[in-house]
């Protein structure tokens, strides 16, 4: 199973729980079709949706002259629903720490904040989705500040590394005061490396989930980029969805829901792009394999190169890699391993080779 994580956040009666059991149930869809071992119930371990996965089957099928389509089996990303916060978390209010470790442990924050109108929801403690982001942000800056604050000077001291260190806690926090999230100082490589030990919240990437009535679904695009320019954040980074329509739909067939959603004037429903958003936010591409036992995507990071990829699949094949036979998916799809190799489709790549997304892959793997 996937240890890539999103953990969904917000004030209370936003809409987070909705959202977070939608997903739930397109986790339970997905494990009736794959074997999974037990999963907590705070967590939902949900398909990243790839059409492509349905075309190298068909391929793969054909080309082999096989009498069945070999299974499916798609990237998923780990949501992790975690507890509400209220203002005052990181002094451990509510509750306050459970968040904040929860939080600590995932790799991506899912901010998600309320722009629907319901008389029916009691709207306590959340004024508008501008200042709600900012309170969620805040509180995470400060634990942020809280754990650079623990840090010792280490002195006047020979010790390069612990000056190295100090440097970059105080660059940190110097950045936090002035209100900038970790995420956004600029850091060199060697100092990325000194900040990533001290695990702060604010340097994971965020996505923000702007819950909005149902009829407004029609003019999500619109929203998300009017709220992206007000929140500071690239229109990537933030997605409309009505998580009471997606709670509606969950339980429908993939028909049903495209007929559901074509009624609303929507094609796509909100948790799949929260899905592939999410992915993307984490900075992640997949890469293909096929074959007859099954056809899959692998989750790797962007400018992983062959021979890491192969280390997904399995870590000996990394001490072991001899070359990775590429296959552009259009090429494969058009003609399946046998001819694209007849036809020289087939590039065959060295350890070095950077990956790139839907690439269809073999590795060869020495004994």
């Amino acid at each position: 199973m996937s240890s890539l994580s999103c953990g969904i956040v917000g004030l209370p009666n936003v809409g987070k729980s909705t959202l977070f059991n939608a997903l739930l149930k397109k986790q339970l869809a997905y494990v009736a079709n794959f074997p999974f071992a037990t999963i907590e119930p705070n967590i939902g371990v949900v398909p990243v949706p790839d059409e492509r996965l349905g075309k190298l089957s068909t391929i793969v099928k054909e080309s082999e002259g096989l009498s069945f389509l070999p299974p499916e089996v798609p990237a998923v990303v780990q949501f992790v629903d975690i507890a509400g916060l209220i203002a005052g978390a990181h002094k451990g209010e509510g509750l306050g720490n459970k968040f904040l470790s929860h939080i600590r442990e995932t790799d991506a924050v899912c901010h998600v904040v309320r722009a629907f109108s319901d008389p029916e929801v009691i709207k306590q403690g959340v004024s508008d989705p501008k200042t709600d982001f900012e309170v969620v942000e805040t509180e995470l800056a400060l634990a942020d500040f809280q754990t650079l604050e623990k840090q010792k000077d280490p002195g006047n001291t020979p010790d390069k590394e612990s000056i190295e260190r100090w440097k970059v806690v105080t660059k940190l926090k110097s950045a936090l005061e002035k209100g900038i999230a970790a995420r956004e100082i600029q850091l060199s490589l060697e100092e990325e490396k000194i900040a990533k030990q001290l695990s702060l919240l604010t340097s994971k990437p965020i996505l923000v989930v702007l819950n909005i009535n149902e009829e407004d679904l029609v003019k999500a695009g619109k929203i998300e980029k009017e709220y992206a320019g007000s929140l500071g954040l690239n229109s990537n980074q933030v997605i409309a969805v009505c998580a009471k329509t997606e709670s509606e739909i969950a339980d429908l067939s993939e028909d049903e829901q495209k007929e559901y959603l074509k009624g609303l004037g929507v094609e796509k429903s909100g948790l799949e792009r929260v899905i592939k958003k999410a992915f993307a936010t984490l900075g992640l591409i997949t890469f293909l394999t096929a074959g007859e036992k099954e056809v899959r995507a692998w989750t790797i990071n962007e400018g992983t190169d062959a021979q890491g990829a192969s280390g997904v699949i399995h870590t000996d094949f990394m001490k072991k890699f001899i070359k990775a036979d590429i296959c552009d998916f259009d090429d494969f799809i058009k003609l399946g391993w046998k001819k694209a190799r007849e036809e020289g489709k087939v590039r065959s790549e060295g350890k070095e080779y950077v990956i790139k997304d839907g690439e269809v892959a073999e590795f060869k793997i020495g004994v």
